[in-house]
């Protein structure tokens, strides 16, 4: 292939790929020192509003909720000739049965739980109360910012621009394109539903095949640098944060080298959405294999090229409001039904179903020689439910050893039903609940050694 043969962009493309992607590092990758530690701007954004909003949006949510198990009851009841035929109507509210089902456990959790009535083991603070006073809100005040900025990262070239010149990284070690770096930097420095959603529209859109969503979203939806420093505080350990955290990258790399080949996720098939063509050719033409650093230059090509034909301010906004409507609508139900069942299980103490399913892995523990072997098995599962509590759970525990492990663990395990599995499920991604639980024990075998050989180099 000749460089004449090539599609040439305009130059003024230079700048409609600059400028843009430029507001889109700084909003979703560019780490700024608070109080707390470390956050990115797009996190900063929606704290803020979470806190000027934090008395209404628990009613808000609830709102929400109650709009998309409505808008369900009102799409299935409407004449084909009317609602129905609008595409986006279509996506929001055409669930199959199960999901109609979970919308309306979701109304009914949220309605007792705001109104604090009903069964108390519903409301409570550790259960429905926690996701409607604190998780929801601040998935609400996160969808909005991040979906309405997303198109920054996704439709002005970053992707082209980085997935060119990593393809050669990332297609060999962990089976995916390159552009999905992006999506565990966003993860990693900001929230990992924001790298769920980030994948979700890629995958939308015909960039990721079912498998390769399915591999991002459940290993690169990496845990944030500032919820980690939360974790390790929990247990006491804030002064070991720079070990604490070195082990959760080398366990998480070692997992993401393994899991892609394994079962469930080895067994997604390479198909792409709703039977679409692959929009992604990662293959380097010859008028550039024969440049110097032709994978950057043909990187920078394809990044102008995709900015030329990106839409005017007006559409983009028209797109992001959509991302966020999809988000509240489509995820929020899911977490609130989800979670609140986990957690209730969880925090139950006449069906310790988390401690009875952490049992087997008390002669490992033993085996491996950590100290508490029996309080920490009753850690291990509950992580499931939802990250923190873990953390919470080991805060009797006595060994630093042991605190340690458990804290690295629930960080690794990553999939956890309270918010990123929520989201994952929520999500057009083809993940069911069975898939993220075997991923969560595949994880968790996996992290365990790591984790404990490391903790006994450092104790």
């Amino acid at each position: 292939m000749a460089v004449n043969d090539i599609q040439n962009p305009p130059k003024s493309a230079i700048w409609k790929f600059l400028i843009p992607s430029l507001i889109g590092v700084g909003l979703f990758m560019t780490p700024i020192p608070t109080d707390d530690g470390f956050t990115i701007p797009i996190a900063l954004l929606s704290s803020s509003l979470e806190s000027i909003l934090i008395n209404y949006l628990p009613t808000i949510m609830t709102c929400v909720i109650l709009v998309s198990f409505l808008g369900t009851v009102v799409y299935k009841l409407a004449p084909k000739q009317t609602i129905k035929e609008s595409p986006f109507l279509k996506n929001l509210f055409d669930v199959t049965p199960f999901w109609y089902v979970v919308r309306l456990i979701a109304t009914i959790f949220a309605v007792l739980t705001l109104f604090e009535i009903g069964p108390e083991v519903i409301y409570s603070a550790d259960t429905g109360g926690l996701l409607l006073g604190d998780l929801l809100p601040l998935l609400f005040t996160i969808f909005l910012f991040a979906g309405l900025f997303l198109p920054l990262l996704l439709n002005f070239g970053l992707l082209e621009f980085f997935g060119s010149m990593l393809a050669k990284i990332m297609r060999p070690l962990f089976t995916l394109p390159g552009r999905s770096s992006i999506d565990s930097l966003a993860s990693w420095l900001g929230d990992g539903t924001i790298g769920v959603i980030l994948t979700n529209k890629q995958y939308e859109e015909g960039f990721y095949s079912k498998r390769e969503a399915a591999v991002i979203g459940t290993t690169f939806s990496v845990v944030s640098i500032t919820f980690s420093l939360v974790v390790i505080d929990k247990v006491g350990l804030g002064h070991m944060f720079f070990p604490f955290y070195m082990t959760v990258i080398v366990t998480g790399i070692v997992t993401a080298l393994i899991m892609p080949r394994i079962p469930p996720l080895s067994r997604k098939p390479q198909e792409y959405i709703n039977g679409k063509e692959s929009k992604l050719d990662e293959s380097l033409p010859d008028a550039f294999a024969n440049q110097s650093f032709g994978s950057l230059k043909y990187g920078f090509h394809l990044a102008t090229l995709r900015a030329s034909k990106s839409p005017g301010i007006v559409s983009f906004f028209k797109y992001g409001s959509k991302n966020v409507l999809d988000m509240w609508l489509g995820v929020a139900p899911v977490i609130m039904a989800f979670g609140t069942i986990a957690l209730v299980i969880a925090e139950s103490e006449t069906f310790p179903l988390f401690t009875w399913l952490g049992m087997p892995f008390i002669p490992l523990l033993e085996l491996m020689q950590v100290p508490e072997a029996a309080a920490a098995s009753e850690t291990i599962i509950v992580g499931f439910a939802d990250m923190f509590l873990p953390a919470l759970f080991a805060s009797g525990i006595e060994s630093e050893m042991t605190r340690f492990i458990i804290a690295t663990l629930s960080v690794s395990q990553l999939i956890f039903l309270s918010e990123v599995g929520g989201v994952l499920l929520g999500s057009k991604i083809p993940l069911n609940i069975k898939d993220l639980f075997i991923i969560f024990l595949e994880r968790t075998i996996i992290s365990l050694p790591i984790i404990v050989g490391i903790a006994h180099i450092i104790f």
